[in-house]
């Protein structure tokens, strides 16, 4: 019979009478893939997995691929409550340098009293640009360099949806959700910028973390208010993140959901709003929990980046 192929052996699939072809010498520039050409699979050395390129072998100097242990100068705005104390205590007692920003004087100076001399504070309005300014320059001069991991935490809540909430207070919720932010957010990566100079990526971290919310990626019709501020900061943090990143600055969103702390109270929502949350989703995160997970990130390589995480109660289904 004459065939095409004459290096072709006819074999016969015992499953079936249709014969096969199976092509016994193929080519050495065949691209044909070893099953079509009836070879088994790893026969040739053609087919052995390709050395790994260079550019995904471990970096050869081996402290880049470890969790990042250099002692850091924080920032972190709205510390005197809440997630902003808990998160400073946590960097102090990690062994970072914390400079505090928040109206009650009060409760700073309790915080520098804890700290052993690595807390200074400035109290004052996180949205004042002088008061963002006067804190970065007090990070210099308490602890001989620039911040270079600054949270972006102060803020506020309001209750109530479109149509009920009281917008009298809408103007300064928006000034210190978003202005604040932005204002300190630009004032950070402008410092870190500088800084990378002289203390180059990867072998030195520089964090920006801002403090978004569950409400800022999935509209509540009862925070929608609140939420909306959250929106522009998760685009300002992204857009920053796309900027800087590049540069080797990590920009990060923390989002959290229902978190038991003075936000509640501020928001106005009432005892039995906040007692309706425990029934539903209870346990809730503390925050501790919040402060644990932002440790957590700024504790890995400078190389690598966890640039979003949700934080819920686990029993938290919407929003």
């Amino acid at each position: 019979m004459h065939s095409d192929f004459p290096n072709e052996k006819r074999t016969t699939d015992k499953r079936r009478s249709t014969p096969i072809k199976r092509n016994l010498k193929t080519p050495p520039s065949s691209p044909c893939p070893p099953r079509l050409c009836g070879e088994p699979l790893l026969s040739s050395s053609r087919y052995l997995p390709a050395p790994m390129p260079a550019i995904m072998k471990p970096h050869p100097n081996p402290e880049i691929r470890m969790p990042s242990k250099t002692p850091r100068v924080a920032l972190v705005t709205g510390v005197s409550s809440g997630l902003g104390r808990a998160i400073a205590q946590r960097f102090l007692s990690d062994g970072h340098q914390v400079i505090g920003v928040a109206r009650r004087e009060e409760e700073l100076k309790r915080l520098q009293s804890e700290s052993n001399g690595q807390f200074a504070y400035i109290a004052g309005d996180a949205a004042n640009t002088d008061i963002i300014n006067q804190a970065f320059q007090l990070a210099s001069e308490k602890f001989g360099r620039p911040a270079d991991l600054v949270v972006a935490n102060a803020g506020r809540g309001l209750g109530g949806s479109v149509s009920s909430a009281d917008l009298t207070e809408f103007e300064d919720m928006l000034q210190i959700n978003v202005t604040g932010a932005l204002r300190l957010m630009q004032k950070a990566s402008q410092v870190m910028l500088a800084d990378l100079e002289t203390r180059p990526f990867p072998r030195h971290p520089h964090d920006i973390i801002v403090i978004g919310s569950v409400v800022g990626r999935n509209v509540s019709p009862f925070s929608a208010i609140y939420g909306s501020t959250k929106f522009a900061v998760h685009a300002l943090t992204e857009g920053l993140r796309r900027e800087v990143g590049p540069k080797g600055i990590r920009v990060s969103l923390i989002e959290p959901g229902i978190v038991i702390s003075g936000f509640q109270e501020g928001a106005g929502y009432t005892d039995e709003t906040v007692q309706r949350f425990h029934d539903n989703w209870g346990p809730l995160p503390d925050p501790e929990h919040v402060a644990d997970t932002i440790a957590y990130l700024t504790g890995l390589p400078p190389h690598v980046h966890a640039n979003e995480i949700m934080l819920r109660p686990t029993k938290q289904d919407y929003p």
